[in-house]
């Protein structure tokens, strides 16, 4: 009966040892993706440009001012803006203050022809502080993209 089990035993074993190797079922594959993307860039450009002084020229022949000063009289502008913030204790009171200068004509030079009736040329020009030039440039632009990838694989 020992012999018989210790048989039965050692054919057990012996088909344990001849296993059957794992194999893949495949050869080859191929894996493929598709991808599309659409957006939209919005954007906005804003240049300003300011001149903060002021230019004056006077120019001719043949004209003459008698000898009184060619630019007028400056004036000075100035704002103060004193805002408070908060109330009572806690109160923030400041001021900040701007200034720009300018050229009063109300009591400019009187400029004359020197000789009456003769060939003369005056030019008298003047730019301001201020605004001088803005530009602004709008564009929208659409952007689409499409994406194929195969992805090809063997053993």
């Amino acid at each position: 009966m020992k012999k018989v089990i210790v048989l039965l035993w050692l054919s057990l074993m012996g088909s344990a040892a001849n296993a059957v190797p794992v194999v893949p079922n495949f050869q080859q594959g191929s894996m493929t993706s598709h991808t599309e993307t659409e957006s939209t860039v919005t954007e906005t450009i804003n240049s300003i440009d300011y001149r903060t002084g002021w230019e004056y020229s006077v120019t001719g022949t043949g004209v003459s001012n008698n000898g009184e000063r060619l630019n007028p009289n400056v004036n000075t502008s100035t704002v103060t803006v004193a805002p408070t913030v908060g109330s009572g204790e806690g109160a923030i009171t400041g001021s900040v203050t701007s200034s720009h200068d300018a050229l009063d004509f109300s009591n400019q030079s009187q400029f004359t022809q020197t000789t009456p009736g003769a060939a003369f040329q005056f030019t008298q020009s003047y730019q301001g502080p201020g605004l001088t030039n803005q530009t602004l440039i709008q564009r929208v632009t659409q952007i689409e993209s499409v994406t194929d990838t195969t992805s090809v694989f063997t053993q």
